[in-house]
């Protein structure tokens, strides 16, 4: 078993996800970089993490699956011998951006599993090797991260299966949190506004008039390396009476203003 705590981040072989698997290795993390597809791009983010004196792992698999998920969970016991930290940062997209009223069923079941589905479930399964081991005393405790989104509150009706899915993991954050807590757990939801990412590259020149025009109070893209200093800060000891919270990360987004 490693001396220093494991991470585990889903989603992680490019933008927020990359960001947030470089954090945490910086701080101090051995991390597992979760890959759907790209596993050359999972291989350079372990090799940065390596060079930069860390260590990795590169991890594939597809969170919307059961079986992948179980394969990831037994890799990481295997590769570390332990795990403290789950990232569920892996998501897509609404596929083909439908109005709601041309959404589908093929697009509702593959967000939802990947969105929603996916982080439930393997926080779940997380969720009881944390207990385990904490019992035993091989890890003080344990942190639970679901990156979830601005589209939780904020409609885009063209998008509507991952503003609901990311809704609802909002709801899921205060079960599992509530849940827990007496284990010594505590699980965050962290709210990226609008991020600088291949997810956002093809709606830029958008983004780049709403912000210019005040989108956010403060006015420029988020960059994933935002979003990986405040899941940095929660693996801290900053926050040790505090579960359940959204954090937003969305340069001022959420507050409403006349």
């Amino acid at each position: 078993m490693l001396d220093r705590p494991v991470a585990l981040v889903t989603g992680a072989s490019r933008g927020i996800g990359r960001g947030i698997a470089l954090g945490l290795a910086a701080s101090g993390h051995a991390v597992g970089v979760n890959y759907f597809r790209s596993a050359e791009a999972a291989d350079q983010v372990v090799e940065q993490i390596r060079q930069q004196g860390g260590t990795a792992v590169a991890l594939g698999g597809d969170v919307g699956s059961a079986e992948d998920r179980q394969e990831l969970l037994d890799r990481v016991g295997t590769e570390f011998g332990r795990l403290d930290v789950l990232v569920n940062n892996a998501g897509i997209t609404s596929q083909g951006r439908k109005d709601l009223l041309e959404a589908t069923d093929a697009s509702w079941e593959r967000v939802f599993a990947t969105n929603l589905k996916g982080p439930f479930f393997l926080a779940q399964q997380a969720a009881r090797r944390m207990i385990a081991a904490i019992d035993a005393g091989q890890i003080p405790g344990g942190l639970i991260v679901n990156i979830s989104s601005i589209s939780a509150y904020a409609v885009s009706t063209n998008r509507a299966d991952y503003c609901m899915a990311k809704a609802a993991m909002g709801m899921m954050t205060q079960l599992f949190a509530t849940r827990l807590a007496e284990h010594g757990i505590r699980v965050f939801e962290v709210c990226p506004g609008v991020i600088a990412s291949d997810m956002t590259a093809p709606v830029k020149e958008k983004y780049d008039r709403l912000i210019a025009e005040g989108l956010s109070p403060i006015r420029r893209w988020g960059t994933p390396e935002d979003i990986a200093r405040a899941v940095v800060a929660l693996t801290s000891d900053a926050f040790p009476f505090t579960t359940g919270e959204r954090i937003n990360v969305d340069g001022g987004f959420h507050i409403r203003t006349l």
